[in-house]
């Protein structure tokens, strides 16, 4: 785990009132800005989800850029937060897409209304620095995926060190209002993944200049007892 000058600590999480302010002001915007900006991340993202598994979650699945991403082998879900996302999503995926689509709803990635272990892979994209509590909404991912699942971020993540970390430092409290949070800290992931008995398989550098990660956090398998050990 990296040391860090920043005491993340003393960060605040945005509120529910911030978060449904940005997404009604992106919902317009937010094809236009992050199609091009996000597509190779996403790509990758979609490609590694299917090789996992095929049942998919993805929270946060916003106008649904990604829809289109996930082969013929997936059968999809997408939920988020905002209507105005949600309206847009479903009229992308009404023009066609590869996957089979189970459902795109209006629902809080903070409560899913999932059943326990429902699903292959959960995939969440630059989204989990943008909710009101990012440790919550991982604990419900870890519930809806199956054991041996996978739960798959993609995000930017605070630079730590450098001319990087100064600017994102400095430019958090300008753009937080819009749902923006450039100083958040992976270090919150790790402790998380640790409390929680899940491996970070990987962190792998994504986007332009490498400014996003792609992480792959792994659902344990239930320990197997001796009684289930098969005799030789």
């Amino acid at each position: 785990m990296q040391n860090s000058l920043f005491d993340f600590s003393r960060q605040t999480d945005p509120d529910r009132l911030t978060i449904q302010r940005a997404y009604r002001f992106w919902a317009p915007l937010y094809d236009l800005v992050c199609e091009g900006l996000f597509m190779s991340s996403r790509r990758k993202a979609a490609s590694i989800a299917g090789r996992i598994g095929n049942d998919i979650l993805e929270i946060g699945v916003g106008t649904g850029l990604s829809l289109g991403d996930y082969g013929r082998n997936v059968s999809l879900s997408g939920i988020d937060l905002s209507p105005e996302m949600i309206g847009r999503a479903e009229i992308r995926a009404s023009k066609g897409m590869m996957a089979r689509l189970r459902s795109l709803r209006i629902m809080d990635a903070h409560d899913l209304a999932f059943s326990d272990s429902r699903f292959d892979v959960v995939v969440a994209q630059f989204l989990i620095t943008l909710v009101e509590n990012p440790e919550r909404v991982l604990d419900e991912a870890l519930r809806v995926t199956r054991p041996g699942g996978e739960i798959i971020l993609v995000n930017h993540f605070y630079s730590e060190t450098g001319p990087a970390a100064w600017l994102e430092r400095r430019l958090a409290p300008l753009v937080r209002p819009i749902g923006l949070r450039p100083d958040f800290p992976f270090q919150r992931v790790e402790r998380w993944a640790e409390a929680r008995d899940v491996e970070i398989i990987s962190r792998t550098a994504s986007g332009i200049f490498g400014s996003f990660s792609i992480v792959r956090l792994l659902v344990a398998r239930p320990a197997t007892s001796r009684s289930e050990v098969p005799h030789a």
